[in-house]
């Protein structure tokens, strides 16, 4: 479990540097240039990501059952799922969701790990997608203390919207169908 959480601190941590500490970005940037900045930013992220995973893959080989799901949450979960795939979607071209929204990816991310804890009861899922839906929430009520700054640039557009659900709810289709089972190994259905 240790694993899984330092994997956790790691990749929440540094998308909270913006929440806890933007000065400390803006001094980096400063001082060693935007790129230097993603440089470090992707790599602390990739590596968390990294112990994400196989911390929540050591945890499943002995889990903690916290709670068994009832069938209906996992069918909850599918419906609650819908709307995930087209809000990220909708985080990369402006459009009215986004604009309505204003953090379309972090409103998916909160639905997203939310979703996952009615359908998963271990001890893991409790960390991993509670966290996850903690995170995003903290992060979505201080996007609107910050000076808003636009999720996708350019001209809203109806047609952004379109694309966005239908690319949306195409993945979330393949994911259901197959996907989500072969990266890993449950059927959602």
């Amino acid at each position: 479990m240790l694993v899984l959480v330092l994997g956790l601190v790691l990749f929440l941590g540094v998308h909270s540097v913006r929440i806890a500490a933007p000065q400390f970005r803006d001094r980096v940037v400063g001082s060693r240039g935007l790129g230097a900045w993603k440089g470090i930013y992707s790599l602390a992220a990739f590596l968390g990501l990294v112990l994400i995973v196989w911390g929540y893959w050591l945890a499943r080989q002995n889990p903690v059952v916290l709670y068994t799901p009832a069938t209906w949450m996992q069918h909850l979960t599918l419906l609650l799922m819908l709307p995930v795939f087209p809000l990220m979607a909708a985080s990369h071209r402006p459009g009215r969701i986004s604009t309505a929204v204003g953090h379309p990816m972090l409103l998916g991310t909160v639905i997203w790990g939310l979703a996952h804890l009615l359908a998963n009861g271990t001890l893991a899922d409790l960390l991993l997608f509670g966290g996850i839906a903690v995170w995003g929430t903290v992060d979505w009520v201080s996007s609107v203390q910050r000076p808003r700054e636009p999720v996708a640039k350019g001209k809203p557009s109806p047609r952004n919207d379109v694309m966005a659900v239908v690319g949306g709810l195409v993945i979330y289709a393949i994911f259901v169908a197959g996907l989500h089972r072969l990266l890993f190994g449950v059927s959602p259905i």
